[in-house]
């Protein structure tokens, strides 16, 4: 059954203003924040689109890479003596908060460097590092969001595409019926038209036949 018009003006519309929102520079900035126990310096970056469990499997995916010991503490994921290399050779724990909203996601990131958190002020080749980190994974995650939407959004324009192609296929059906039609009216009107002319001839035979019947009649009657 073909897509009323309405629903896929609606997708269009949809689709533009999630583009809309998802088409801008990832950034990542620098926060004070209530994380890991406290009143802390972390980086801050919104991914969009994608889904929060994803992000935060793939997260702690790569702070076990980093050789952390990961649990869950009230409402942060908490990586324990995480080495990051490019940072040197000493352990850090770091503290990150999710937080959902209208399709996007905030990731707040606090790295406690033993005694001090990271900050662009104190720990300026540290936190290019980690900063760097940060908008990596965001890009990451919300290009495979938007490739995700974009296969979505395909199957339903090839869904479109094939419909249009039945209608097209049905119209050249029906004008295809409607030549057959039209050829066999013509037929028809010719065979009506060759029907009245052999009627008439019949009638005219019918006549005379029936005039050769009254004179013999008459000629019947008259014998005596």
């Amino acid at each position: 059954m073909p897509i009323p018009m309405k629903k896929i003006t609606l997708l269009c519309v949809g689709l533009s203003l999630c583009f809309t929102s998802w088409g801008q520079k990832i950034k990542v900035h620098e926060s004070r924040e209530s994380i890991g126990g406290g009143s802390n310096n972390a980086l801050v970056v919104t991914i969009y689109g994608a889904d929060e469990n994803d992000v935060e499997k793939e997260w702690k995916s790569m702070m076990k890479d980093y050789g952390a010991k990961v649990s869950n503490q009230k409402g942060e994921m908490f990586a324990n003596n995480a080495v990051i290399k490019d940072m040197g050779p000493k352990t850090m724990d770091i503290y990150t908060r999710f937080t959902e909203k209208k399709g996007e996601i905030e990731m707040v990131v606090g790295f406690d460097l033993g005694g001090a958190y990271m900050s662009s002020s104190m720990h300026a080749d540290k936190y290019k590092i980690a900063e760097k980190i940060l908008h990596d994974f965001a890009v990451k995650m919300t290009t495979e969001a938007l490739n995700d939407q974009i296969k979505t959004q395909q199957k339903a324009l090839s869904k479109l595409q094939d419909q249009e192609k039945d209608l097209e296929k049905d119209q050249k059906n029906q004008n295809s019926d409607i030549a057959d039609y039209q050829n066999r009216i013509k037929k028809a009107q010719d065979a009506i038209e060759k029907d009245k002319d052999a009627q008439g001839k019949k009638q005219t035979e019918i006549s005379n036949q029936q005039q050769v019947v009254d004179d013999l009649t008459k000629k019947s009657k008259a014998v005596e």
